[in-house]
């Protein structure tokens, strides 16, 4: 434990738990508003170093465990976001309660931190694949560890975002669209003022934003109006086929990243897994001095993690079987998928930095559903389990990656990712309770106040698709443009979401064209190095205010929330 001395401290355990509860709560909103949820590692990774450094001397590894505590709950709160709404979509609101949410996601906790014990090592040390959202975490504390004035702009932006979504939908000072009352049969036409969508697109970037925006010109202006004006389809079947399109795109999207990232690196998996354990036979039949001194207490401890780890596991299919009624076999089924899952998740994410969560939830669902017999509730539950593991592996393999650049123990970051997935867990849980509470089932969908896009694909797909030719074709189309290195899953998003999300998004990736053209035409004037330095500034400042602009609006539309149930019980 001496190693941990100075990595996992108290005070970083503390305000990564505080960072962690505003993230999570932050988070879980931002998904089921938006229908997207970027990472949080860098946001939480720039917070985490100011507190630290407020506090006095501090160093780059507790502040990168600091920073796995607060991020941990964000990648809980995405697993159930991107799918338990839409059981309240279908109607099932009365048959799930706050328990039934916490068990999915602590078992999703679970599986998530013992799968992720058992891939770090190949992942980051013998693979080393790329991590970039890792990579570029620890970069950011490197860069960060320098000073400046991260903490006025972070929480400037905060409070700007914060007020104007106070005005907006606390008081209604300020409307949430503007020109909405253009009339275009079918498409939810308008420019959403939001701080936070607008921050979604210029932290996003303009080329993965462009295609998205390119999505929803095809699915709301070529299919909805042009398809319905040239007399093909009613405006009812019209958004039926954009639904399912949009969709098949995003599926296709995961199948191609399984294809082309993970089944390809199935057969060196195992190889490998084979001749480390053929190394450590031979290490163990000719031992060191030294090995032979430290082999009892090394066995021992081996032997204590696998037990712990055989008993969590074992407690997960306890808990999937009889807190969520899955049944003996279901849940044997989701334990081993998750493993396979959890391993998808790290390969696409340290490959591509995208980890589609939801759809390997989906995966494992249409598993369950194939081999037994499950009512239409539990298998959001399945999805649900699959969706936090896989988002929790993402994060912790991103985490581990920082770590293995800055020279963290991985164990100090595992105990701070434990730490604050429970945290996460807990706190996601009580947000989504409190907003179904505020606003009713009604409220989440595609026309609802909260859209949660990920979670009525699951819906779609449990309930039935609208339109199956249109579903197949979407799905061809994201697998062929995934292995084709284009940004699929942002093209799929397009067509889904509505026209105003998609054109705010587009005017945020404009404000961050513009902000770079201004911060270019300044740095012309500079000698080159001057330059350099000047834009790594820059970059930074307009990372620190997106993020900003994004926590504010996330953090105060809770508050919001609250206080809505709050005046609920106290009528």
């Amino acid at each position: 434990m001496q190693a941990l001395k100075g990595q996992l401290t108290l005070r970083g355990v503390a305000i990564g738990c505080v960072g962690c509860a505003i993230i999570t709560a932050a988070s879980a909103y931002t998904a089921l508003k938006m229908g997207a949820l970027p990472w949080p590692i860098i946001f939480a990774a720039i917070i985490s170093l100011f507190f630290l450094k407020a506090l006095g001397h501090t160093n780059l590894s507790e502040a990168n465990v600091t920073h796995t505590v607060m991020s941990a709950g964000a990648m809980v709160a995405g697993g159930l976001a991107f799918t338990i709404p839409g059981a309240w979509m279908l109607g099932h609101a009365a048959e799930i309660d706050w328990f039934q949410m916490l068990a999915v996601a602590l078992a999703g906790v679970v599986l998530g931190l013992v799968c992720t014990a058992l891939l770090r090592r190949h992942f980051i040390e013998d693979a080393e694949l790329e991590y970039p959202i890792g990579q570029a975490a620890a970069q950011t504390l490197v860069a960060g560890d320098s000073g400046g004035s991260t903490g006025k702009k972070l929480f400037g932006a905060m409070g700007l975002a914060g007020l104007f979504t106070a005005l907006r939908d606390g008081l209604g000072a300020i409307p949430s669209l503007l020109f909405g009352n253009v009339a275009l049969p079918g498409v939810a036409f308008g420019v959403y003022l939001s701080p936070m969508l607008l921050a979604v697109g210029f932290l996003v970037g303009t080329g993965a934003v462009a295609v998205w925006f390119a999505g929803a010109l095809i699915g709301n202006f070529g299919i909805v109006v042009g398809g319905t004006a040239a007399g093909l389809w009613d405006v009812a079947a019209a958004q039926g086929i954009v639904s399912s399109l949009g969709m098949g795109v995003m599926m296709g999207c995961g199948v191609g990243v399984i294809a082309k990232n993970i089944l390809p690196k199935a057969v060196s998996l195992v190889r490998d897994t084979r001749g480390s354990v053929a190394v450590a036979r031979v290490e163990a039949a000719s031992p060191t001095a030294a090995d032979e001194a430290a082999a009892p207490g090394a066995r021992r401890r081996r032997r204590l993690t696998a037990g712990l780890a055989a008993l969590a596991v074992a407690a997960v299919a306890l808990l999937a079987c009889f807190a969520l009624g899955l049944g003996a076999v279901p849940s044997v089924i989701v334990v081993l998928l998750a493993f396979v899952t959890c391993a998808m998740s790290a390969q696409s994410v340290g490959q591509t930095g995208i980890d589609p969560m939801e759809i390997f939830g989906l995966i494992v669902l249409l598993a369950v559903a194939a081999l037994s017999d499950v009512a239409q509730v539990q298998l959001f539950f399945v999805a649900g389990v699959v969706a936090v593991a896989c988002g929790l592996a993402g994060d912790i393999m991103n985490d581990f990656k920082a770590g293995h650049v800055l020279g963290t123990d991985p164990r100090a970051q595992w105990i701070g990712q434990a730490v604050g997935g429970v945290l996460g867990a807990v706190v996601a849980v009580a947000v989504m309770a409190v907003l179904l509470a505020a606003y009713g089932p009604d409220a989440f969908g595609l026309q609802g106040t909260f859209v949660a896009a990920q979670a009525s694909v699951v819906a779609t797909m449990v309930a039935g698709i609208p339109s199956v030719p249109a579903f197949l074709v979407g799905l061809a189309v994201g697998f062929a443009l995934y292995l084709l290195g284009a940004p699929a899953m942002m093209l799929g998003l397009g067509i889904y979401l509505p026209f105003y999300m998609s054109l705010t998004a587009f005017l945020g990736a404009m404000a961050k064209m513009a902000y770079d053209a201004v911060c270019a035409r300044r740095r012309a004037k500079l000698p080159p190095d001057e330059a350099a330095a000047r834009l790594k500034a820059q970059d930074e400042t307009g990372l620190v205010v997106a993020s900003g602009l994004l926590g504010g609006e996330s953090v105060v539309g809770v508050v919001i929330a609250l206080a809505a149930v709050a005046a609920g019980l106290g009528a």
